[in-house]
């Protein structure tokens, strides 16, 4: 395999010749024909559409190019394989292996990790079924109801996000196990807002961190150890642990119990691993966390298709590729018309902005264009009341990704002017999508909107965990794609290690830099 700068390519010549047929692209042309025949099915029920997307026939055999040139899917493949695709860090990267196999066996220093990956599946799956059954409880004997998750950063924004895509699916479906919170943020006030209210005799904590020395996620656990304390309960009944064998954490007897990943599941990509096993498991039973494992796998292996036309999270990279190197959208707006997946665009944002924000290629070369863009976004409707203006009639263009489901999770609703309010959440959709599309000419200029605000379209019957499960690993694998096409390693984070340095040096006094120690005595710390 070859590793080269996009830039390189014969399809970047290409592409760079069709600007003007992209920028030029008809939008008013979006019609019925155009919008059924750009679906290209997704597994477990889902779709994808690009119908609003500024791409033609010769644009998309292009971006085929371009895929093909880059050995895009063959280097998917080794990845699969095991192969150290983190040059970073020189590490393997594992986290499609945690939900099934499709690759050779990767082993070690001895070890199969796919069977390590099962065995700890198995592992925390009997543990929840364990605290379920009320074996397992904390020090007053008492069954635990609530389960709290102290992580941050992947620790905790995938499963959060998770989490909360299927809160009202499971109290409809009878999966509610226990409720669940989360504890990131090193601010005191996070942790006590969510202690507070806790009947702490029944709550149980997983405490998560790979490393076992991520200074905000310690903090928060003495936080929660001497707020159990002072409860008069013994903290070891109270908390497990999810991090790696050669951590302070691990085989360590102040907790019930601890679980294993390793240095080749990075934390953004840690949701299917015990990161978001435990808590998911907890909450909703170990089957439900399994059929989010099971809804992934069917988009991973639906990934290893060569034609883009065929494989969804490929097309939504290129297309991706196409709008900010070559049309020159450095924006992407996340925008699910459903409540439950609130936070789905934060987790999201760290996904990409962490995986792709990169100036320099695998090699440790400055790269000469674009990498990865600037994503935000909020769910419908609530967004179309805040940030939608700036997206209609604002002077950047800025690509947007809708999602949709034709039923509601909970399926409890009200008939008000002759439609229910799910019916209301659609036809909002669908107009946003072709209002951005087609805009609408004014004589008044402050009411025209000029159109040409591309976007594309997943949508599916509901939100389920297998759908939920398909959805997360579609834009991991379009990050992947996207980082493969730049040339960029998507798999280590080095932009968070200079703030944790200077951290430490003002918290030690050893400031070092005269404006450190001036913004430091600002805040009188």
């Amino acid at each position: 395999m070859q590793y080269n700068n996009f830039d390189k390519t014969t399809a970047f010549k290409t592409l760079s010749a069709l600007v003007d047929e992209g920028n030029n692209f008809n939008y008013k042309a979006v019609d019925a024909v155009r919008v059924q025949s750009a679906i290209v099915p997704m597994s477990t029920g889902l779709v994808y559409s690009y119908a609003a997307k500024p791409v033609t026939a010769s644009i998309l055999k292009a971006l085929q190019t371009l895929a093909d040139e880059q050995e895009l899917i063959r280097k998917y493949q080794a990845l699969l394989d095991g192969e150290t695709m983190n040059t970073g860090e020189n590490r393997k990267v594992l986290h499609h292996l945690l939900r099934g196999q499709l690759g050779k066996d990767v082993v070690f220093e001895g070890k199969n990790l796919g069977t390590f990956y099962k065995q700890e599946l198995a592992r925390f799956s009997a543990f929840a079924d364990a605290v379920h059954a009320g074996k397992i409880t904390g020090t007053t004997g008492r069954k635990f109801t609530t389960a709290v998750q102290i992580g941050i950063g992947g620790s905790d924004l995938g499963p959060r996000a998770l989490y909360l895509a299927l809160e009202n699916w499971a109290d409809v479906e009878g999966k509610r196990k226990l409720n669940a919170k989360f504890i990131s943020n090193v601010d005191p006030d996070d942790a006590s807002a969510i202690l507070t209210p806790l009947p702490l005799e029944e709550t149980i904590f997983v405490l998560v961190s790979k490393s076992g020395t991520t200074q905000e996620t310690l903090t928060n656990e003495l936080f929660v150890k001497e707020k159990l304390k002072e409860k008069g309960l013994d903290p070891s009944r109270h908390i497990v642990a999810v991090t790696s064998e050669t951590s302070p954490l691990a085989h360590n007897k102040a907790y019930l119990d601890s679980f294993y990943m390793d240095d080749f599941i990075g934390g953004r990509y840690s949701s299917t691993s015990g990161v978001g096993g435990v808590i998911l498991s907890l909450a909703f039973g170990s089957d439900v966390f399994k059929e989010i494992l099971a809804g992934a796998h069917e988009t991973d292996k639906l990934s290893l298709e060569e034609d883009i036309h065929k494989n969804p999270a490929l097309l939504d990279a290129l297309i991706g590729v196409w709008e900010r190197n070559f049309l020159g959208f450095p924006y992407t707006a996340v925008l699910p018309y459903s409540q439950a997946l609130s936070r789905f665009p934060a987790h999201l944002q760290q996904l990409d902005m962490e995986s792709n924000g990169k100036r320099v290629n695998r090699f440790g070369q400055p790269v000469t264009y674009s990498t990865g863009p600037v994503v935000f976004g909020e769910p419908g409707t609530n967004g179309q009341h805040s940030f939608y203006q700036l997206l209609h009639q604002g002077t950047n263009v800025v690509p947007l990704q809708f999602i949709g489901f034709i039923e509601s999770q909970r399926k409890d609703d009200i008939t008000v002017d002759g439609s229910v309010s799910q019916a209301k959440l659609k036809a909002n959709l669908a107009a946003q999508i072709v209002a951005f599309a087609k805009g609408k000419e004014d004589a008044n200029a402050n009411k025209e909107f000029i159109g040409g605000r591309p976007s594309s379209l997943i949508f599916g019957k509901r939100l389920t965990p297998s759908t939920l499960g398909a959805l997360l690993a579609h834009f991991e694998n379009k990050v992947m794609f996207q980082g493969l096409v730049w040339n960029i390693n998507s798999f280590d984070q080095e932009g968070v290690q200079l703030g944790k340095i200077l951290t430490k040096k003002v918290l030690t006094g050893n400031f070092g830099d005269e404006a450190l120690e001036a913004y430091s005595k600002l805040l009188e710390i």
